[in-house]
């Protein structure tokens, strides 16, 4: 590989990082020697208000609920959309954290408070992070490969540190961190040890990507493709490539599909110096390839590069692999990787994972399986994901040899067991021969075993019981033996529920309604579907401010898994007062009668009287108080000062319709009236709502009033329609075929004959019935699936547990994945076959189907 000698820094550190997208967490070490608060006043340009100290500066912080290491890290408190993090100061202070970036000096409050602290004033907390970035990517005179494009930025990276790892020390983006801070907190990991960097850059909208090019500085660009992602924060889809093309600038080469008409065109005409490859003969591509052959999931094609050719296999089959393969193969031709080498390379090419799950597990356990690779970084996220878990019980790491090229064992090893100390893991396995020479680092107690066989030798049923356990190993320790030992027993089917989309569309909804606007978040009826405990997990995590469940043995089951956020009960029953009372849970008081039961209960001033929420009926006709209901209530509510109003709201009955305006609009008047009335009669203010997910999109500058309520639109259904490409598909029913047979024209399918071949046919048999919660009216040619990116209808009628598709002319399987309905096959259409709801489908997903969570 063509590269210049590596300029040791004069002064730096070695650590980890972790990020979590919108939370922009990041923590790492990645100096040896130090690096003083006053170096980064002279690179970013900052003030220094306060510098009593002279602190290591080691991690890196933009989030204060997850620190490692208190007094060598560095807080950026940032502006973000949904959060501010000067607000967190005192509670970073009070945690051990003595340096901070701050943009507001009118936040800091009194200094004297923080006596010990170090604070730096600048204009943008972010850019003095890119700035403190690109001085320390300055230091290292290393190759840097940054990639770019739409899809497939993460795959192209991380396949090209696996090529590269081979013969070079690489330094690389953690899983797919490419924003405006995740590009500076990745270039933060350089150290003297690494020969090349691989990092991938994404925007969203102008003026973004110069800003990462100049922390970045690459020297090689990949540009993967253009597609419509983030289409709408441009103009147009040229404006969108000649910003992305900003990243290439300075580079020696640029590595991108001449085939892409557009693509060639701009990298032309922005005279960028291109490395092209070509399938279709382009002759302005430098690498020329031919695919001979697919077979067996595996491509065989021929390369021609300065006039030499050769045969290569590459370990896929589908049109994107191959696409992300071959910019690989351009860029190893181009940094000099001899022809001969290539083969050994991509044979050993792995598909890369690009979630980390989270499953039930035996005996009560959980487990969040991440066995994908195992290097100190990905490590470090991991362990911030377990730190998420508010579940009760002991937190597990299994965990394996870390691949860390070029780190002296003893010193990686250490800082390993200093992770795992500072975040409070219980219990530690560790798995192969490195980590085992060094187990004396980690705490007593903690077990080792030479290799994944021997782990699984010994293990037993009870050996785990209600942990949540951490599964983290590199790939060649076959992890995943461990995660299908320990996990339930899985039935074909699961639904899939991406929690990245979830929170894209949690912001999505709070950037309708004004900032100080509350958010309660509905996770009754098993969060539709999706997992309540899970969801509920999350939603805490991005401090939401309420969350609503139907009955009270919902938010029982919320409470004994670590949920802590106030909880409203829809549908609470005089019979579960006592339930309410001893897990702090509120209920909607809806009637004279269920309000005078509530008092009975509650007779006297408690400690522990919950808190109420009166629903007020301004036209739904449902539940709740109406007018001379609300006069009585609250002549009976001033004689019980004890009973305090949280909050006060009703519920629209047609918001998701705009031929239903005026009498929303009318609701809302009526609403605003009622709960003036109540605020007046009880003689303080109460926290007041009415828009559902539909009146949010429709009504919320209107009515946002103190808080809105969130329903089926966080689990990616816009109910209105009107704005459902803004919002992300968060769950995947997926099943498995189970067998595929050839039938004869007049053979029937099926329960009472039903399905009715009228010519010879193929059928599959699919892991999925009336049980799991497909509606039987999907029976008969009504509804399809989708198997191998094709659409199949069912033939015959939907049994309890499968139900039978007609793939006459599709190339499937047994074994083969079935899409019920995501992303390809959207709930709006299927539900639209039936004359249904979304709701119905998500909801009637049964609880013997598993959910396994991720994040993308």
């Amino acid at each position: 590989m063509p590269k210049t000698p590596n300029q040791s820094p004069g002064s730096g550190m070695k650590d980890g990082v972790r990020w979590y997208c919108f939370c922009c967490i990041f923590d790492y070490l990645n100096f040896y020697s130090m690096f003083s608060f006053k170096e980064i006043a002279q690179v970013t340009g900052g003030m220094l208000v306060q510098c009593p100290g002279a602190y290591p500066v080691q991690h890196l912080l933009t989030d204060s609920r997850k620190i490692a290491n208190a007094v060598s890290s560095v807080f950026f408190a940032i502006r973000g959309e949904f959060h501010d993090g000067h607000q967190y100061l005192p509670e970073l202070y009070e945690a051990g954290v003595r340096q901070f970036v701050v943009e507001d000096a009118s936040g800091l409050m009194d200094l004297s408070t923080y006596p010990e602290a170090n604070f730096l004033l600048v204009s943008n907390s972010v850019q003095a992070l890119q700035r403190l970035a690109a001085y320390h990517r300055r230091k290292f005179h290393i190759p840097v490969i940054g990639i770019t494009g739409s899809n497939g930025k993460t795959i192209v990276k991380e396949w090209l540190a696996q090529l590269l790892s081979v013969s070079e020390r690489v330094v690389k983006s953690p899983r797919s961190y490419n924003s405006q801070i995740g590009v500076p907190l990745s270039v933060w990991q350089i150290n003297e040890s690494h020969t090349v960097g691989v990092f991938e850059a994404g925007i969203s909208q102008p003026e973004e990507m110069a800003h990462l090019a100049s922390v970045l500085q690459p020297t090689l660009g990949v540009f993967t493709n253009l597609g419509p992602a983030h289409d709408e924060g441009f103009a147009s889809t040229a404006q969108k490539l000649e910003e992305k093309l900003k990243l290439f600038e300075h580079v020696q080469q640029l590595v991108y599909c001449a085939d892409q008409a557009t693509v060639r065109e701009a990298v032309q005409q922005a005279g960028l110096p291109g490395f092209g490859w070509s399938t279709q003969g382009h002759p302005s591509a430098q690498v020329q390839l031919n695919v001979l052959e697919m077979h067996q999931g595996k491509t065989k094609v021929r390369f021609r590069y300065v006039g030499q050719g050769q045969d290569l296999v590459l370990p896929f089959s589908d049109e994107a692999s191959l696409e992300n393969a071959l910019h690989c193969l351009a860029a190893l031709l181009y940094l000099g990787v001899k022809p001969e080498e290539l083969p050994i390379r991509f044979e050993r090419l792995a598909p890369v994972a690009m979630r980390l799950e989270r499953k039930e597990a035996i005996n009560g356990c959980y487990v969040i399986d991440d066995t994908y690779n195992n290097d100190l970084a990905g490590l470090r996220i991991a362990l911030d994901v377990l730190g998420q878990q508010a579940r009760r019980g002991p937190k597990t790491l299994i965990v394996s040899d870390l691949l860390e090229a070029g780190v002296e064992e003893k010193a990686l090893y250490q800082q390993v067991a200093q992770e795992v100390t500072a975040r409070g893991v219980d219990r530690v396995i560790g798995i192969g021969d490195i980590i085992t020479r060094h187990q004396d680092l980690f705490p007593a107690g903690s077990e080792f075993y030479l290799g994944t066989d021997s782990f699984l030798g010994q293990l037993r049923s009870e050996t785990f019981r209600q942990e949540t356990i951490l599964v983290k190993g590199a790939r060649i320790f076959q992890f995943e033996k461990i995660v299908a030992a320990l996990q339930q027993q899985v039935h074909g089917t699961v639904l899939e529920v991406n929690l990245d989309a979830l929170v894209h569309n949690l912001n999505y909804y709070r950037s309708k309604v004004p900032a100080q606007t509350k958010i309660m978040v509905m996770v009754k009826a098993f969060a539709y579907g999706a997992g309540s405990y899970e969801i509920g997990n999350l939603l805490q995590f991005h401090r939401v401010d309420y969350l609503a469940v139907a009955y009270t043995d919902e938010g029982v089951a919320l409470r004994e898994h670590g949920i802590t956020l106030p909880i409203m009960v829809m549908n609470p029953s005089p019979d579960s007062f006592l339930k309410m009372q001893q897990y702090s849970l509120e209920p909607e008081i809806y009637s004279p009668d269920l309000l005078h039961r509530f008092l009975d209960y509650f007779p006297e001033k408690s400690p522990q009287t919950p808190a109420i929420h009166l629903k007020l009926d301004t036209g739904m006709h449902r539940l709740g108080f109406d007018d001379t209901e609300l006069e009585e209530a609250l002549a009976v509510l001033d004689q019980v000062p004890h009973v305090r109003v949280q909050s006060v709201f009703s519920h629209l009955a047609g918001a998701d319709e705009a031929l239903y305006n005026d009498f929303t609009r009318e609701q809302i008047a009526r609403f605003r009236q009622m709960s003036a009335k109540v605020e007046q009669g009880l003689g303080y203010s109460v926290t007041k709502h009415i828009l559902n997910s539909a009146g949010i999109v429709r009504f919320g500058e209107e009515a946002a009033f103190d808080m809105v309520r969130l329903g089926i639109g966080l689990y990616g259904v816009e109910s209105s329609g009107s704005e459902q490409s803004s919002l992300q598909t968060v769950g995947q029913l997926k099943t498995t075929v189970s067998q595929v047979k050839s039938i004869k024209a007049g053979d029937t399918v099926g329960y009472s004959r039903r399905g009715i071949a009228t010519t010879d046919k193929q059928t599959a048999t699919i892991a999925i019935g009336y049980a799991d919660g497909y509606d039987r009216r999907f029976g008969n040619g009504v509804g399809e699936v989708l198997i191998n990116g094709q659409r199949a209808p069912i033939i015959g009628n939907v049994c309890m547990d499968m139900c039978m598709v007609d793939v006459t002319g599709l190339d499937v399987r047994a074994g083969d994945e079935v899409l019920v309905f995501g992303e390809e096959l959207p709930l709006t259409e299927l539900a639209a076959r039936i004359g249904t709801i979304p709701y119905e489908l998500l909801t009637n997903v049964s609880t013997r189907v598993k959910r396994v969570f991720f994040n993308a």
